[in-house]
């Protein structure tokens, strides 16, 4: 369709990228399990944003925290492996796990993903 260098049309394969968001109590514990992600080749990459304000229910009640939001990017491939690795590390008793599809994207960034990943 397009011939620009940021252009690459959405896949269904195993190499298609997913961007994942979970949040966690703390800076440092999301920070701690990114890295993990990341060396152990789950994810390609981690961003943190700290201090975000969550309003949920929690066990019958509306809660209001500060929270951390780790945004990480995977393949799909891989996104098994790296859901099982996170629930297992994440201090949560049902930690968010959101993936979402990249539809469209710079192609050597989504390339770079999936070569870091796997």
């Amino acid at each position: 369709m397009f011939d620009a260098p940021w252009y690459r049309p959405r896949m269904s394969s195993p190499d298609e990228v997913l961007v994942v968001f979970s949040t966690f109590p703390s800076d440092a514990q999301a920070a701690d399990i990114a890295r993990v992600l990341v060396e152990e080749r789950l994810v390609a990459c981690a961003n943190i944003v700290p201090a975000i304000k969550s309003i949920y229910r929690w066990q019958g009640a509306v809660q209001e925290e500060t929270e951390t939001l780790a945004i990480l990017k995977t393949s799909r491939a891989r996104f098994d492996a790296m859901a099982e690795r996170l629930t297992k590390l994440h201090p949560y008793d049902v930690p968010e796990l959101i993936a979402l599809p990249v539809t469209t994207g710079l192609g050597p960034y989504l390339a770079w993903v999936t070569s870091n990943v796997g």
